[in-house]
Order: C-alpha cells, then sequence, then structure tokens
C-alpha cells in the first residue's frame, strides 16, 4: 500500500501533562500521595516528584528533616522542570509549628524556585475546608500522640474546632503506608460527631482518596484529606479542570471533561 493511503495515525495518551504539570516535593520513603495523585488526574494533568528523606514520623524526626538542605535542593531540582506549580507534600511537617511557619515554608520555596506557583498540604488543606464551608470538624491520622496533638493545634488555630478524633500512632513511615483501606475506613467512621461538619484525615503516607466517596455517602458530610486537598488546590490555583469522578465532593468544581483515548 502507498504510504499516502495509509489511514492517519491513531497515538494513544502517554501522559503528557498539556493541561498542567505538577511538582511535587515528596518524603523519600512514601508511596501513597504521588500514586493517589496518579489516581485522581485525568489525562492532561502529570505529576513530576522529587524526594527527601524522613528519619522518623515524630517530632524530631520532622524537624530535622525540615532543617535539612536536602529541602532546598528537592525545591530547585523539581523547580528546574517546567512545571506550573510546586507542592511540599507533607502534612505534619507544614504545620508542626502553626500557620505562621507553614507560610514561612511556601515563602522559602517561593525563593528558592522564583516565578513558580508553590502550595503545602496544610495550606491546601485550610482552602479544601473553607471550600466546603467546614466549621467544626473531626479528625482522623495515623500519627503520634506528639504530631496528632499539633494536627489539632494547626486546626483549631484555624477556627476548626476539633470535636472527635483519633490517631493511630505510627511512627515508621513505611507503616503509614501498609494501613489497609478498610481499616482507615473504619477510623474515620469512628470519629464522626453530629457537631463535625466536615471529616478531615491528615498524613500524606496514609491510604485515603479510595474510601472518600464511600465514606461521603455514608456519613452524609464532606471528607476531606490531605492527599486530595493538595491535589485540588493544584487544580483550584491554575483553574484546571483535571479530576477524574469518584474522589469526593471537593472536586465538583474541578472534574475534566469526558476525554478520548489521547487524552485531548
Amino acid at each position: 500500500m502507498h504510504p499516502d493511503a495509509l489511514p492517519p495515525p491513531v497515538f494513544r495518551y502517554d501522559g503528557s501533562g498539556h493541561l498542567c504539570k505538577l511538582g511535587l516535593i515528596y518524603i523519600a520513603s512514601s508511596i501513597v500521595m504521588d500514586a493517589e495523585w496518579s489516581a485522581m488526574a485525568a489525562p492532561g494533568v502529570s505529576v513530576h516528584t522529587t524526594r527527601i528523606k524522613l528519619p522518623k514520623v515524630t517530632v524530631e524526626g520532622i524537624e530535622e528533616m525540615m532543617n535539612s538542605p536536602e529541602l532546598a535542593q528537592a525545591a530547585r531540582l523539581v523547580g528546574s522542570a517546567p512545571i506550573d506549580l510546586m507542592c511540599f507534600g507533607g502534612t505534619s511537617a507544614s504545620f508542626l509549628h502553626g500557620t505562621a511557619y507553614d507560610h514561612a515554608l511556601i515563602a522559602k520555596m517561593q525563593q528558592w524556585v522564583p516565578g513558580v506557583r508553590v502550595n503545602t498540604a496544610s495550606t491546601a488543606t485550610l482552602a479544601a475546608l473553607k471550600e466546603v464551608r467546614a466549621g467544626k470538624v473531626a479528625l482522623a491520622s495515623p500519627y503520634v500522640d506528639a504530631v496528632h496533638a499539633k494536627a489539632i493545634r494547626f486546626l483549631e488555630e484555624n477556627g476548626h474546632q476539633v470535636v472527635q478524633h483519633a490517631n493511630l500512632r505510627i511512627d515508621e513511615d513505611r507503616a503509614l503506608a501498609e494501613v489497609p483501606l478498610e481499616k482507615v475506613y473504619d477510623l474515620v467512621r469512628s470519629v464522626d460527631h453530629p457537631e463535625a461538619s466536615a471529616i478531615f484525615i491528615s498524613c500524606t503516607n496514609f491510604r485515603s482518596v479510595g474510601a472518600i466517596e464511600a465514606l461521603e455517602q455514608a456519613l452524609g458530610k464532606p471528607v476531606i484529606s490531605a492527599v486530595q486537598a493538595s491535589f485540588w488546590h493544584c487544580l483550584e490555583t491554575l483553574q484546571v479542570a483535571g479530576a477524574r469522578p469518584g474522589y469526593g465532593q471537593l472536586f465538583a468544581k474541578r472534574l475534566a471533561r469526558a476525554a478520548d483515548s489521547t487524552g485531548r
């Protein structure tokens, strides 16, 4: 057959970030956040990750990570790619010393990578809670008590009284990701409270997004996770409709239109 008589080629979607390219600074031993972002991302949204080491999921271990020169290096590495937004994907690390600390972290990231928009898991969480008009909340986390207490303080200093909470007291990062989704579902249901207008699931190495729709159906209220909120806030900041359906009412305004096999 003459080449000119061949039908036009059919291209498959290849992961191209033609809608937006998201840069993620994430924990080296963690496996949940970038995987869940990719699960929620519609064709056209790509995720590009760089990593930093976390010695232990304790206040001391988190502080050691945040004071390491690796953090600036990680930001500059992922920021050297043509990304549209850079997210720091550590919830406890960004709320460790309160709201001012989180704002200072964003300012440092903007200095390290000028011209790239920046967010953190904690900033995104507050924006997501505002989006669903949350007031009082319930909190579920896998943290040790000291880190869990800082999560409560962060929420409450930002106007979200925590009326019920529970934590699993896990101090090893790899163990966080090993909690089965069924146990996460049960933990979140256990913290529900009549006065809680929403439930927040903290930690970006703690599986959550696969259970959010089922939890919202069971509880009749918004369920926000740190991973889900971070991804949503990236899309919201960039004004991109790039989420797949099925990951919570938070994405109501950010759902992608149906795409063909090429993702365009």
